[in-house]
């Protein structure tokens, strides 16, 4: 198994996990605020772990001269 697939298959976990605290939300499955904040938590840390995934996966603009971000280090001395 290489890294992609590894990760792939994370990331399905994830998203498993994710729709299973979505659906028992949805569901009714929460009887009081402590429980829905608890479960809102957990959502939330799934949904950031998945960004981050994608962010490492993929290309960024940072490595692109034309895109918004400015080398400091290119500009010429003060006059």
């Amino acid at each position: 198994m290489n890294d992609l697939e590894l990760i792939a298959k994370i990331q399905k976990l994830l998203k498993q996990l994710h729709q299973n605290i979505s659906d028992g939300m949805v569901a009714g499955g929460v009887d009081n605020m402590e429980k829905y904040k608890y479960m809102l938590g957990q959502a939330h840390a799934y949904q950031y772990i998945l960004q981050e995934i994608s962010n490492l996966l993929n290309v960024k603009e940072q490595k692109n001269e034309q895109g918004t971000i400015i080398d400091l280090e290119k500009r010429g001395p003060k006059a």
